[in-house]
Order: C-alpha cells, then sequence, then structure tokens
C-alpha cells in the first residue's frame, strides 16, 4: 500500500470513527435539557450532591422563564428540573412564610461565608425555596437551598466549577 493510499485509509478510518461517536453524559444532559425547555444555555456546573456528581444547566428559555436542569453526570439523565421566579415575583411573596433575611441565616449557620448568588425557585411540585450560593470561609463554593414556606435546609450541592452567567 503506498504512502497515499494509506493516508486516505486513515482519514476514512479517522471520519468513520468520529461520525459514530457515543455521546458524553454532558452531551445527552445538554440535548435532554434543551428537549424539556427550549432557549439559550446561561451556565453550567459541576456539582456534587449527596455523594454523587451531577451537572446543573441554567436556562433562559423561549417561553421566558428560567429553568435550572440537574443532571446525572455519569448517565447524563434529568435527574430533577425547577423553575426560577423573578426576585420580587408576586407568586413567591405571596406564598413565602420565612422572610429572605431568615433565610439567609439560616444558611449561613450551617456555611458561612459570602452569600455569592441568590434565587427564588419552585419545584414541580410547586414547592418554593430560596437557593443561595455562598462562598464559605474554607473556600469552598456550595449551593444550598431554604425551603421558603418552612425554614428547613435542603438540597445542598458543592459546587466543583461554573461556567456562564
Amino acid at each position: 500500500m503506498n504512502n497515499r493510499t494509506l493516508a486516505i485509509a486513515m482519514a476514512a478510518t479517522l471520519i468513520a470513527s468520529t461520525a459514530h461517536a457515543t455521546p458524553t453524559p454532558l452531551d445527552t444532559c445538554v440535548s435532554a435539557s434543551q428537549a424539556a425547555h427550549p432557549g439559550k444555555m446561561k451556565s453550567l456546573s459541576s456539582e456534587i450532591e449527596d455523594g454523587k456528581s451531577q451537572f446543573e444547566i441554567d436556562i433562559l428559555g423561549k417561553d421566558g422563564k428560567h429553568w435550572e436542569v440537574e443532571c446525572d453526570a455519569v448517565t447524563g439523565k434529568i435527574n430533577r428540573i425547577e423553575g426560577e421566579l423573578p426576585p420580587g415575583s408576586a407568586e413567591f411573596r405571596q406564598r413565602a412564610k420565612v422572610p429572605l433575611n431568615a433565610a439567609i441565616k439560616a444558611a449561613n449557620d450551617k456555611y458561612p461565608g459570602a452569600i455569592i448568588n441568590t434565587e427564588y425557585d419552585i419545584e414541580k411540585d410547586g414547592e418554593i425555596s430560596y437557593e443561595f450560593i455562598i462562598k464559605t470561609d474554607a473556600g469552598k463554593m456550595i449551593e444550598i437551598e431554604v425551603d421558603a414556606e418552612t425554614g428547613k435546609l435542603a438540597g445542598e450541592e458543592e459546587v466543583l466549577y461554573h461556567i456562564g452567567d
């Protein structure tokens, strides 16, 4: 086999192998997220929750709503989807029994540090919560939710990295 034939054979093999590459779990997560809520991907995070690795994708949907999609980092399958309400949302204010300052205190009592982001979430089942990202005094990034009706802490995640808004 001459060099030209060998080069063509190698190129064909490379093209064929790339064309049939298996999607990664992140590819699966992005596709599933876009299928569930088409729109603009605003950010991507890698997190650890309950000892398991996951991706979190924030989407500004074509419906004008903000969505947070969490996927298993091994399989790429969606674990949870929650909506994000705008700050000062009438729906959130009417239902929240726990004031923001009390939720911040509860989160900071567990994880002392600086709160660098606050979101107002609504779960698929209608539960509402404050979600905080805290840069702890120990230097870790923690995402924690405080139930806006009961004040209980939930959904603690260590943020390994965050890309985007």
